[in-house]
């Protein structure tokens, strides 16, 4: 990513922690982003809704509306990704977070660089979704069809036995990269680089909890599961009757 490209992404910060809100604008300033912030979840979702971010930096624990509060509010197919700003161990708040449409999560206390690299990372994957959209509309449009799920790129659009699919951006891409490779094993950590665009940590549940949602997603449609899980080795997204 330059910094001309950089210096045009509009981050929204939501976290209750007026020193920390006021180190991190001032620190991600200085890396070239644009930064809003609010010190309740109130008045953050209230911006959330009113104005166009590219990234949404949430706090789990604030007064009045909690984080999860917000992601409820916000819808679980709400287009702006969110990284969850957690407390360092709560396991439950990361998966609730991710849960709930959350794109990636980060414990507290965190250092300035990991954030930044976390943020990246996501612009980086949007930038990339944003090329190969381009490139697809240039040409005829992109549809595919697997054990009854249908993908229309030109639109983002993925349907299972006709029904439209709520998914967040993450879930989107996720499922399409497993369709690409349908009836392959695709590791875990194959997804969080190539996805997620960022290595797979120990301990870390982002690809489990991402792809859980879009497993439950598909079964309230269609009761025959489509993916596979491989103990050991990631997952397959069934090929299906062919």
């Amino acid at each position: 990513m330059t910094t001309s490209q950089m210096q045009t992404k509009h981050i929204l910060l939501i976290d209750d922690d007026a020193e920390l809100a006021e180190l991190l604008t001032e620190y991600l300033a200085s890396e070239n982003f644009k930064v809003t912030s609010c010190l309740d979840g109130a008045s953050g979702l209230a911006k959330a809704s009113d104005e166009c971010f590219d990234l949404i930096l949430l706090d789990v624990m604030m007064p009045i509306l909690n984080g999860f509060e917000v992601l409820k509010a916000l819808g679980g197919n709400h287009k702006t990704p969110i990284l969850m700003l957690t407390a360092k161990g709560d396991d439950n708040d990361r998966i609730l977070g991710l849960e709930l449409g959350a794109d990636d999560y980060l414990a507290k206390p965190f250092k300035h660089r990991e954030l930044l690299a976390r943020i990246k990372a996501i612009l980086r994957r949007i930038s990339i979704v944003k090329a190969q959209n381009k490139a697809q509309l240039n040409k005829a449009t992109y549809q595919l069809a697997i054990n009854q799920v249908n993908v229309n790129q030109a639109t983002r659009e993925i349907s299972c036995r006709g029904h439209l699919l709520d998914l967040t951006g993450t879930e989107y891409l996720i499922l399409t990269y497993m369709l690409d490779r349908h009836g392959e094993v695709i590791s875990k950590a194959d997804i969080s680089e190539q996805v997620l665009q960022r290595k797979l940590s120990l301990y870390d549940r982002t690809v489990d909890v991402h792809v859980g949602n879009v497993r439950r997603k598909l079964l309230a449609i269609d009761p025959v599961d489509k993916i596979k899980t491989v103990r050991g080795a990631g997952y397959v997204f069934l090929a299906g009757e062919q």
